[in-house]
Order: C-alpha cells, then sequence, then structure tokens
C-alpha cells in the first residue's frame, strides 16, 4: 500500500522502534525512515506526522495503536 501511494506523490514515513530495526522489519520502507527508542515514541510519532491511518490486518499490537489513535 506504500508503495502505491509513493508512487501517487505522497510522502511516505516508516517509523519503527530501535529494537525491531534489528531484524528484518528495517530497512523495507519506501520513502524516509525514522528510528524511534520505544513503541510508545512509535505512537506518538505517528500522531504528530499524520494526516490519516490505515489499520491493516494484524494483532494484538495492531488493536492498541488502533486505540491509542482513536482516544
Amino acid at each position: 500500500m506504500s508503495t502505491a501511494a509513493h508512487l501517487e506523490g505522497s510522502q511516505i514515513l516508516g517509523i519503527i522502534p530501535t529494537a525491531l530495526a534489528q531484524g528484518n522489519f528495517a530497512g523495507k520502507t519506501v520513502g524516509k525512515e525514522l528510528r524511534v527508542p520505544t513503541m510508545q515514541d512509535r505512537i506518538w510519532k505517528m500522531l504528530d506526522n499524520s494526516d490519516a491511518f490505515i489499520a491493516l490486518l494484524g494483532g494484538i499490537g495492531t488493536l492498541e495503536e488502533i486505540f491509542q489513535i482513536v482516544s
């Protein structure tokens, strides 16, 4: 989804906690990638840098992020 948005001219910012950056997740962002210390910092950065949110299938962590964003 981010690739399609990027190809149409949208700015893409991937925000990833440092702990996850050690694995397979880092470096796969189309556009800019910002590393933050914690998951809580990730949510705050997403709130500060986003105009809209799209939630894709996920697990408990995805639900937590959705609830924090809408609250």
